[in-house]
């Protein structure tokens, strides 16, 4: 099977369940800005300098896949996305506040002001300042999808992705301190 199957011509992409939508279609969008924010993870999962960071991507990465299955899920068929799926549940959004948690505690608050994306000059602290910011573009997303005659049914995606995108900022500070090596 090729991956171009030319569905997507006319202006349409699939939902899951045999459900089509208009590209521009606010859940479309919302899916889009997820899957940003995946790639934006990635550049930081291979240049990172902490272990934690690793450690962090490496388990939110899969989390954001299962993330767009739902937002791929059409209104009243979450209960068979979730059959066999995992989806957003508030242990993931409390192991997001454990690592904030461990984050400050461990200094990546210590700063004065204002923080400046990149003055530090650590790609990888800037890095996570690009994902943060996708993180927040894909949480607005989600909002305004909230706004429409579809919303979605489970609270915890925006709790995760407010959450994951404070984890992204203290792990941009963290990653501009020096190695811990040095």
């Amino acid at each position: 099977m090729s991956i171009s199957t030319r569905r997507g011509d006319e202006g349409e992409t699939d939902l899951l369940f045999g459900h089509r939508l208009p590209k521009h279609h606010p859940r479309i969008q919302a899916l889009g800005t997820v899957d940003e924010l995946n790639a934006a993870l990635g550049p930081l999962r291979v240049s990172a300098k902490r272990e934690e960071t690793r450690e962090i991507i490496q388990t939110v990465q899969p989390w954001l896949i299962h993330l767009m299955g739902e937002l791929a899920t059409p209104p009243g068929l979450e209960a068979r996305y979730a059959e066999k799926h995992p989806t957003m549940a508030a242990d993931k959004v409390a192991w997001l506040d454990e690592w904030v948690a461990r984050l400050e505690a461990g200094g990546a608050m210590q700063f004065k002001g204002w923080a400046l994306p990149g003055e530090a000059g650590v790609m990888t602290g800037a890095y996570a300042d690009l994902a943060r910011v996708a993180c927040r573009r894909a949480e607005r997303q989600i909002s305004s999808l909230q706004e429409t005659t579809e919303p979605l049914q489970n609270a915890e995606i925006l709790r995760f992705l407010n959450r994951l995108a404070d984890v992204l900022w203290l792990l941009a500070r963290w990653e501009e301190k020096t190695s811990p090596s040095a």
